[in-house]
């Protein structure tokens, strides 16, 4: 039995869960979304990820007909209609049916969809013996070109990277600004960890405000580890004695290599390990 989609506010068969090619998110990449996990049926920090997405489309002009409650509640519908227990949603708003030119105001309506699906994880064996990377030559788009902070449907910067990793055979790329400093990787949020103080990019080098960046930036500070926010170079990376990502998908895993450099041991370290313990307890609500 194929999957039930939210489109425009009814559930309806995948093959009849159709845009039109004159969509502008289609045409332009002109629209936002959120990609969100369920852990035992339950969405995770959803109203997190609610408020995120309406801020994206805030800062894009993209007005739409429905309220967070609305959202929050059609979300879990197709949840439930697909039976999804551990997963993911991908919600997507676009600037709707429009022309072929770039005038977003002539569209008239947002589209609206929701996807809810399992999930292709990362295998377990890569978290316990961590990850290879490589920095990417792709610089991260200027802030005053598109704001990291707008999560939005056109992705070639990323897609961009992510070519850039998999020629080398790699998961994953870090991403550096046009100042230098580490802006986040492709899919991921960047933490290193050095002297037992956890440092992270802040929002304004380029980095995307994860969700989950900020559940393990609240999990380290529980557990009495100075988090701190800071910009960090290539050498910060290189000299770090941990080195892990945060993402949606990828939840907590372990970077034991960059640009062919040892990280620490070459295995994720202690803090890493922890970390990824109380992310897992919380995700699952134990």
């Amino acid at each position: 039995m194929g999957l039930k989609v939210w489109l425009n506010g009814k559930l309806v068969d995948e093959e009849q869960a159709k845009i039109s090619v004159f969509d502008h998110g289609l045409l332009y990449g002109d629209g936002v979304f959120e990609g969100i996990r369920v852990y035992n049926g339950k969405v995770f920090e959803h109203e997190a990820h609610i408020d995120r997405l309406l801020e994206s489309a805030k800062g894009i002009r993209l007005d739409i007909s429905m309220s967070k409650a609305e959202l929050i509640k059609a979300v879990e519908e197709t949840v439930k209609a697909n039976g999804v227990i551990d997963g993911y949603i991908r919600l997507v708003l676009t600037r709707g049916i429009g022309t072929l030119g770039l005038n977003p105001f002539i569209c008239e309506n947002a589209s609206i969809y929701i996807i809810a699906d399992n999930i292709q994880l990362y295998p377990e064996e890569l978290y316990e013996r961590g990850i290879r990377i490589i920095s990417a030559t792709t610089v991260r788009n200027h802030p005053l070109a598109v704001p990291p902070q707008v999560k939005s449907l056109n992705y070639l910067n990323n897609i961009l990277a992510k070519i850039e990793a998999l020629d080398n055979e790699v998961p994953e790329a870090i991403m550096y600004n046009h100042m230098g400093f580490v802006a986040e990787a492709t899919a991921d949020n960047v933490f290193i960890v050095k002297s037992g103080v956890v440092y992270t990019p802040p929002v304004e080098a380029g980095a995307l405000e994860g969700v989950t960046r900020g559940v393990v930036i609240n999990l380290a500070r529980k557990e009495k580890i100075k988090v701190v926010e800071k910009n960090l170079t290539r050498f910060d990376l290189y000299t770090s004695a941990e080195f892990f990502l945060t993402g949606t998908a990828a939840e907590v895993i372990g970077v034991v290599e960059i640009d062919g450099r040892t990280i620490g041991d070459s295995k994720p370290g202690p803090v890493t390990k922890l970390l990824r313990g109380k992310f897992f307890e919380y995700a699952h609500g134990k």
